[in-house]
């Protein structure tokens, strides 16, 4: 008996033994494609009493918020062990040199093959999502081709690919991109040994991909742990994602807002490049909705928040609170008992569950039941007693029921008639409190549901303490 508990001991030993030695390994692996570790440097300055590995691993814990001890003990071993992306953090990396950036605004892109993880069609949609992503806050437009060569090339591979930094097999390092520039530069190669999802499961190829274009853009990667740009994968429910605003800044940094782009259309008049000013006497809206007691006010590419009764506002860019929706929503309402948001552009509409955006849209409006000249809803506004939402389009109306989920019959009807004191045509509009509020130009209509008449006109800005 004691004989086989000494060979247990010994055994123990050997295997911890075994451990430590393939952690260290391990260890000086990912500083050496992470942190720019030289081995070689390393044994020279040995000699000299200096060790260039405690200096990376003091380098790698105080990029990821680690106490720093240059010691790689249980935390910064997990930190190490977590998926990532396979561009290094610290260093000047030999296909990043000088922060370089794209020298025009229409880009192309290719998806040269794809994993047979998920459906074709997913793939597109993911890697159209991610583009969208840095195209809702820049000037940049992304236009895909399907032959020859495009600004960034889309693959998926195995292993050893062809540019020198081979791909470790599952778990590991999930892909990799590079900078802008000829050749490769933008390139970006996904890890076919991963397992690719649309969902939760797995790697989630849309939040990848959009961490990895923005590397095909120029930015390196963010000490924020809550920025996209962060080296490790965290698996956010996509629906739920938003992008920072260091990662914002980040991007603008380089290319500048959406707005900043000269001569993007002659023929169309530009964007405004700075927030409007709510307290503006011209101040308009595009659309209103209510959202979890907060009201949401839409312009072009921007969203005010307010709560009534309460003076103070947040403003933010449309694309930093929903970045896959596009600017210049035209309508917005609330079913509050479904806890949705329904927002509308040109002739599609998008639904949100809070701040979190249903993957099963956008849907085509006709879908409700409109036909099919209605090109778009100017206005919308859902009263939560009847379960009915009025849909306003120039001179006329349609009425849909939220429960039975269809249009009502013997619509459209005149605004002016049903509505009295409301003409057309209705800009925005949204419930508080017993009362629909219509906006039209730079007034606003108190309109009572009960005595069915307006009972106050008003600046289109007075929730704002104007």
């Amino acid at each position: 008996m004691k004989l086989f508990l000494l060979i247990l001991v010994v055994y123990a030993s050997i295997s911890s033994s075994f451990s430590a030695i393939n952690e260290a390994a391990f260890a000086t692996t990912y500083l050496e494609n992470f942190y720019g570790l030289k081995m070689e440097v390393t044994q020279l300055n040995k000699a000299k009493d200096n060790n260039p590995i405690k200096q990376k691993i003091e380098e790698m814990q105080e990029f990821f918020g680690i106490n720093v001890t240059g010691i790689l003990d249980s935390t910064t071993l997990e930190v190490m062990h977590k998926p990532r992306c396979g561009v290094p953090d610290m260093h000047e990396f030999s296909v990043f040199p000088n922060r370089p950036k794209w020298k025009k605004y229409d880009l192309t892109y290719r998806i040269k093959n794809y994993t047979p993880d998920i459906s074709k069609a997913e793939v597109d949609y993911a890697i159209k999502k991610a583009f969208e992503v840095w195209s809702n806050v820049t000037p940049l437009t992304f236009k895909r081709i399907y032959a020859g060569e495009a600004d960034i090339m889309i693959s998926f591979a195995s292993g050893d690919h062809g540019d020198f930094y081979p791909f470790d097999g599952s778990h590991g390092t999930l892909a990799h991109a590079y900078a802008p520039g000829p050749g490769i530069g933008g390139d970006a190669h996904f890890d076919e040994d991963e397992g690719w999802t649309v969902g939760t499961n797995g790697y989630n190829l849309f939040l990848v991909a959009a961490h990895e274009f923005g590397h095909s853009l120029g930015l390196h990667h963010s000490r924020d742990p809550q920025a996209l740009m962060y080296p490790t994968y965290k698996g956010t429910d996509p629906r739920q994602f938003r992008l920072s605003q260091d990662d914002i800044k980040g991007i603008q940094s380089l290319y500048g807002g959406p707005v900043n782009r000269p001569s993007r259309s002659p023929e169309l008049p530009s964007k405004p490049t700075t927030k409007p000013n709510i307290c503006d006497s011209f101040m308009t809206f595009d659309a209103i909705t209510t959202l979890r007691g907060k009201i949401l006010f839409f312009k072009d590419r921007f969203l005010w928040q307010t709560q009534p009764q309460n003076p103070k506002v947040n403003v933010d860019l449309l694309s930093s609170f929903w970045p896959s929706l596009p600017s210049g929503i035209q309508a917005a309402y609330e079913v509050e008992s479904k806890d949705q948001v329904f927002l509308f552009k040109d002739n599609k509409y998008w639904v949100t569950r809070g701040t979190t955006l249903l993957t099963q849209y956008p849907r085509n409006i006709h879908s409700l039941g409109f036909p099919s000249y209605v090109k778009k809803v100017d206005a919308a506004v859902h009263n939560p007693f009847t379960g009915k939402t009025y849909f306003f389009v120039g001179n006329n109306y349609w009425r849909y029921d939220e429960r039975n989920q269809s249009m009502d019959r013997n619509y459209p009807r005149q605004i002016a008639r049903a509505f009295p004191g409301i003409r057309p045509k209705v800009e925005a509009a949204f419930y508080h409190n017993r009362h629909y509020y219509f906006f039209q130009g730079t007034k606003q209509f108190e309109y009572d549901v009960i005595l069915n008449r307006v009972t106050h006109v008003l600046k289109s800005n007075s929730w704002f303490g104007c």
